[in-house]
């Protein structure tokens, strides 16, 4: 994955949430811009991820469902337009061509081979953050239909994370991983399949406990202490993961501790 992702905070939902939730790949092999629009977009809700050329783009790819690619035209190595071709093959990921060209045959090329929009640089990241909802309601969503909160495929949103429950990863929304253990994943994997729920520390010993590890009471509170670091903007006053006081922990994607 791209050596320059970085996280970026994001801010909640607004009324246009039939394009938002959904994850964008900008692939672009200057730094300047792809970090420039990333930081746009995750500001303004979306889950975001950058990659500096082919071999960074398919690496996202393999790890996570993408519904947008916002793709320059011009890289070196393979360009936009060999990329925007294998994108279109299977279907289903809406692309945005960025070019710095005024050539119109540019623009009927990427049109051609599967490309939905194309954004001329320089460029207002107002004008491209517009053309992203309005693509990501075209494919995804029916006017007006509202995304369904925390999931992104197989992952569950919360604050500034993603959790995917195939691959046992967690990512920042800008796609950098946060690295967690065996039992951190199988314990955020409870919380995230009951969200909003108070679970106490028995029941979570029972459905999130490595069998290999002999089983004590305290063992949840070292690991949600743990987590917090990792997940909590301030874990001293966490908003994601609760402390039930006499009852146990209960778990709010809903938070906004990303704000």
């Amino acid at each position: 994955m791209d050596d320059a992702q970085r996280s970026a905070g994001a801010v909640p939902a607004r009324a246009e949430a039939a394009a938002e939730s959904l994850h964008v790949l900008v692939v672009d092999d200057e730094l300047e811009v792809r970090e420039m629009v990333g930081d746009y977009l995750a500001r303004n809700g979306f889950a975001v991820s950058l990659a500096d050329g082919a071999a960074a783009m398919r690496a996202v790819l393999a790890e996570r469902p993408v519904h947008i690619v916002i793709l320059d035209l011009k890289m070196p190595g393979e360009d936009g337009l060999s990329l925007a071709r294998e994108l279109g093959r299977p279907g289903g990921i809406g692309i945005i061509m960025l070019t710095a060209s005024a050539e119109p045959v540019d623009r009927i090329v990427s049109l051609e081979l599967g490309a939905d929009d194309f954004v001329s640089k320089p460029f207002d990241p107002r004008e491209l953050l517009a053309r992203v909802r309005s693509l990501a309601r075209r494919l995804h969503r029916p006017p007006g239909e509202a995304a369904p909160a925390g999931r992104l495929g197989t992952e569950v949103r919360f604050g500034r994370y993603a959790l995917n429950l195939e691959s046992q990863r967690l990512y920042s929304l800008v796609g950098e991983e946060i690295p967690l253990t065996t039992m951190e994943f199988d314990l955020l994997k409870a919380f995230a399949e009951r969200p909003n729920r108070v679970l106490s520390r028995d029941t979570l010993l029972e459905i999130a406990h490595n069998r290999d590890t002999e089983a004590f009471d305290r063992s949840i509170d070292i690991r949600i202490m743990r987590l917090r670091k990792k997940i909590e903007l301030d874990p001293a006053k966490p908003r994601v993961l609760k402390t039930v006081r006499g009852a146990g922990y209960v778990f709010v994607p809903g938070s906004e501790a990303d704000a």
